[in-house]
């Protein structure tokens, strides 16, 4: 059986605009991670484009900012016969339906428009639907996880409005002090888009197993970054799957997990493992490894499809 693919979040915007480590303008076809000729051959497709900015950057945020929106939504309109824009979980299975691949907007650290709560109304409009609060500096919200430090006075106001218009709150790259700041006001589904089992690889990038818990609760999902880094030493497709069933060990509903392979965004990648093009064989050596058709099929699709749902309208 092959298997829709719905990644919540990868950095090609970074290789569109010729920041990345294989700068490209095409991506209709080009020799980063992802590109569309490769992602049209799976039978299904949902992208999350991220729009990443941080304060530590030699350039404006705000101008990189508007680089990576442009980029995108230029390609996506160059693209239109393959790929769409999508507000809501219904725009993405009707897109599903008629052979056309979804893209998703979400901002990865709020740097580019300079961590205001009062902005995020625009961007929702725009079509926004996910967001971080920062990368890995500490900022005017709330400390990451190389800095440490909880969630600000600013911090909260901005988790309150986002969840107001219907973003989801993502909290890879927080600090553990933020993530519980966040977890005592959240009153809608928190999501970790790109973050492994921190007892499977123990780096302040990955959760605990009470943070994975504590996200189940919500509603929300984790999705698993594909980053050597972050999985542990020489990482393979059985090291993708260690982190996978570790979840399931404490989330046997299979409900909770996605994807979040953070390509175009990291200099390496497991052993066999080389783009969008290689989620099939993850997606079969989970099931050599024991997963049933459905459960593979709630951590490609449907997990991350029942979350925007739930928030996203």
């Amino acid at each position: 059986m092959e298997f829709p693919v719905f990644d919540l979040h990868c950095d090609t915007a970074n290789e569109l605009i010729g920041l990345g480590g294989v700068p490209c303008s095409d991506l209709r076809r080009n020799s980063a991670h992802i590109d569309l000729e490769r992602a049209g051959k799976l039978p299904g497709y949902t992208q999350c484009f991220a729009c990443f900015t941080t304060t530590g950057s030699k350039n404006k945020p705000a101008d990189i900012f508007e680089k990576k929106l442009s980029a995108i939504l230029s390609e996506i309109e160059k693209n239109k016969d393959m790929i769409q824009l999508a507000y809501t979980a219904e725009d993405i299975e009707t897109n599903l339906n008629n052979g056309m691949m979804s893209a998703v907007l979400t901002i990865e650290g709020s740097a580019g428009f300079g961590f205001d709560p009062a902005i995020l109304e625009d961007l929702y409009k725009i079509g926004f639907r996910i967001t971080s609060l920062g990368w890995n500096e500490k900022n005017p919200l709330t400390g990451s996880c190389v800095t440490g430090g909880g969630l600000t006075d600013m911090g909260a106001s901005y988790v309150r409005e986002a969840q107001r218009l219907g973003m989801l709150i993502d909290v890879s790259h927080i600090s553990d002090e933020g993530f519980w700041d966040i977890m005592d006001i959240t009153d809608a589904p928190v999501i970790a888009t790109h973050s492994n089992s921190r007892h499977m690889w123990n780096v302040k990038r990955n959760l605990t197993d009470e943070m994975f818990l504590e996200i189940c609760k919500t509603g929300g999902v984790a999705g698993i970054n594909l980053y050597p880094d972050f999985l542990g030493e020489n990482a393979t497709l059985d090291t993708v799957c260690d982190h996978v069933f570790h979840f399931l060990e404490l989330d046997p509903t299979g409900t909770h997990i996605s994807l979040g392979g953070d390509l175009d965004g990291i200099d390496s990648l497991p052993k066999n493992v080389e783009g969008i093009q290689s989620y099939p064989a993850i997606a079969q050596h989970l099931i050599q490894r024991g997963l049933d058709n459905n459960t593979v099929m709630n951590i490609f699709w449907n997990n991350a499809v029942g979350v925007m749902k739930k928030c996203c309208m």
